[in-house]
């Protein structure tokens, strides 16, 4: 993993995710994935931007998230650009779903539990602060703080 100070041909987001950082800095991230060591590497990488850093990437998917997140250092920006999803966001121990079809997005406010679930085939384009991010896997509908809190139907 290394961050690419000036990208000479396109950028495919959905591989190469784009750190935006300190003094309105773009530096492609060559050797990304979601793997543990790698998300610790952009870490260490990009530490000295702090709270103000943010990841700019492009996920494919379709069906349910098979986890929970939440970003302690900022708000996240998910844009949905094809198909259709459901954001289930925990605000403050009540669930709330959020769906996007192309062209709309949501925020999810800082330290938020959420999961994104692709109703079909869909495109989701994110702007997140990610240090400091939290995972947790998703066995239930619930995040992990609130298990007794009935969880309303989705639409």
């Amino acid at each position: 993993m290394r961050l690419v100070d000036h990208a000479r041909n396109p950028i495919d987001l959905r591989t190469t995710p784009v750190h935006l950082g300190l003094g309105s800095t773009a530096k492609p991230i060559e050797g990304f994935a979601w793997d543990p060591e790698v998300l610790q590497a952009y870490s260490a990488a990009v530490a000295a931007d702090g709270a103000e850093g943010r990841l700019v990437t492009i996920i494919d998917g379709d069906g349910p998230g098979d986890h929970w997140e939440r970003h302690p250092a900022g708000d996240e920006l998910v844009v949905c650009l094809s198909g259709s999803v459901t954001v289930a966001r925990d605000a403050d121990g009540v669930l709330h779903h959020v769906v996007l079809g192309p062209g709309e997005a949501t925020v999810n406010p800082t330290g938020a539990w959420h999961a994104v679930d692709m109703r079909e085939p869909s495109t989701i384009l994110t702007i997140t602060a990610g240090l400091g991010t939290d995972h947790r896997p998703r066995t239930d509908t619930r995040p992990p703080e609130h298990p007794a809190t009935p969880a309303p139907q989705a639409p």
